[in-house]
């Protein structure tokens, strides 16, 4: 069994950023003959459906996963691998020459982590507005100097997220087997034009689930290539509304115990909203929306089942 996958999910993948996510890997720094290459696409349109040459890799191997969504994809990627680690690279990451070295290496040294990321560093297209950097962290940019670890499942200090993430073999396939025998019928991951995230969260997450830890290390590294188009108000919001809402349901999918905000605290969050200025505030607004929607969705499903029980 070889003992890394390297696997890149696409969707109508930008040409020019998908050159460079490749370029990368064809420069890792690890022997070929250590790791595979699986290439999953994600119901491309036919005019922008991936056509690399992958003929720089033995090991190499492009399937097409014709149900839309990025979950499904990961799903399709992880009964395509062999590999002991897997590692999920983004369609606009860059990894550095070392990252599946790297990667690999703390595989070996550190047993007790089931799975991990390292730092995503920002490569702009265009200089950014500097209002937008409070909200770079939703863009999975992450810089930070030491390792940090826990056996703590959603602790954002420790969490690692879905660019350059790593997972072993056990824990990806505990997380499809959530899937396959419908314990997760919720969708935590983008399909088309919708934003929602935590798919990455729920299957990192999947470590603790066996015993394991999740964790960050400083000397994994790869570059983000980031479009302006991702940097407008009008994407941002839409984005905090979109992971508050996926973070919320994934708390309760996870156990975490969620409640219907009650009378003082929507006071405290219009305080919040109104001491904001734009476009901050429309963007916080937009979370606390997506956050709300889902404490809906939530109580409707609470009422649902307590009708079943009575019957």
């Amino acid at each position: 069994m070889r003992r890394l996958s390297a696997v890149i999910c696409t969707h109508n993948p930008r040409p020019d950023y998908f050159a460079r996510c490749l370029t990368a890997l064809e420069a890792q720094t690890l022997a070929r003959d250590k790791w595979e290459l699986i290439l999953v696409d994600n119901a491309s349109a036919p005019s922008k459906a991936p056509q690399p040459d992958l003929s720089w890799h033995s090991r190499a191997n492009l399937v097409h996963e014709e149900k839309l969504g990025l979950t499904p994809a990961r799903l399709r990627g992880i009964r395509e691998t062999t590999g002991e680690l897997l590692v999920f690279v983004d369609d606009d990451n860059v990894l550095d020459a070392d990252f599946l070295e790297t990667a690999l290496r703390i595989a070996e040294e550190k047993a007790f982590l089931g799975s991990w990321s390292g730092q995503c560093r920002p490569r702009f297209e265009e200089p950014p507005p500097r209002w937008t950097c409070r909200y770079w962290g939703n863009l999975c940019i992450r810089e930070f100097e030491q390792d940090a670890w826990s056996n703590l499942p959603r602790l954002s200090d420790t969490i690692p997220c879905g660019a350059g993430l790593c997972v072993r073999r056990d824990v990806a396939l505990h997380y499809l087997d959530l899937h396959e025998s419908g314990k997760r019928s919720f969708q935590f991951d983008r399909t088309a034009g919708s934003l929602l995230s935590g798919g990455d969260n729920d299957l990192a997450a999947c470590a603790c689930d066996t015993g394991l830890g999740v964790g960050l290390i400083a000397s994994l590294k790869l570059t983000h290539l980031i479009s302006p188009e991702r940097l407008t108000v009008d994407y941002l919001a839409r984005l905090a509304e979109a992971i508050h809402y996926s973070s919320t349901m994934l708390d309760a999918e996870r156990g975490i115990r969620v409640g219907e905000r009650m009378a003082l605290g929507r006071a405290a969050d219009f305080i919040r909203i109104m001491r904001l200025e734009q476009p901050h505030r429309r963007i916080l607004r937009a979370a606390f929306r997506g956050r709300d929607r889902a404490l809906q969705q939530l109580a409707k499903g609470e009422v649902a089942r307590a009708s079943e029980t009575k019957r």
